[in-house]
């Protein structure tokens, strides 16, 4: 099953190739960045848009942002073979710019493919740009933090939105937020777990 799953996600990467998605952005990236860890996760984490680092190595949050990330995972007896990480766009921006609206378009269904072939039971959204697809006309500084249950596709997901890393890490204030937060994606587990059986 596993394999199958790897398989489909490779082939999400070979389509993204094939159908020339963001020519512009793909001209000036290094690498396609599609995603990172376990096929099978309960948790998919999505970031916005690779940055240097990550156009580099062809991975997702390898840079500082990634590092906070992984200390967080650590904290909650994770790490990032347990979970699923990738970004709504997987080029990286000229100059890390934020992706725009049209860029983000060009690749949501391809994001909806990986969480498909994934099946995940929590999306954490990381940062604004991911979490209003899943909660468009929400704020996030209103509701981080808190588990919503939305349809998606013919499923049931629950969504964390959380504050990005990479905002966390110059901000003592929002990164004891992110933290907090964080800490909070066990319970949400064992609640989903207790619910289906």
């Amino acid at each position: 099953m596993t394999q199958d799953k790897k398989l489909r996600l490779k082939q999400i990467a070979a389509d993204i190739k094939q159908n020339n998605v963001c020519p512009d952005l793909a001209v000036t990236a290094t690498n396609l960045v599609l995603g990172d860890g376990n096929s099978n996760a309960d948790i998919v984490f999505i970031g916005e848009a690779p940055g240097k680092n990550e156009d580099l190595r062809g991975l997702p949050f390898v840079g500082a942002a990634g590092k906070f990330l992984n200390e967080m995972l650590a904290s909650i007896g994770l790490d990032r073979d347990d979970v699923y990480i990738t970004n709504i766009v997987k080029y990286r921006p000229p100059n890390n710019r934020d992706p725009l609206p049209e860029e983000k378009e060009a690749f949501w269904p391809y994001l909806v493919q990986q969480i498909e072939v994934i099946e995940p039971k929590v999306i954490v959204t990381l940062g604004r740009h991911s979490m209003e697809y899943f909660l468009p006309d929400q704020k996030i500084s209103q509701i981080h933090g808190e588990p919503k249950r939305i349809s998606f596709g013919e499923k049931k997901v629950v969504i964390l939105p959380l504050y990005h890393p990479a905002a966390a890490l110059y901000n003592r204030g929002m990164r004891q937020t992110l933290i907090e937060d964080f800490g909070k994606i066990p319970a949400i587990i064992k609640k989903i777990n207790q619910d289906k059986s």
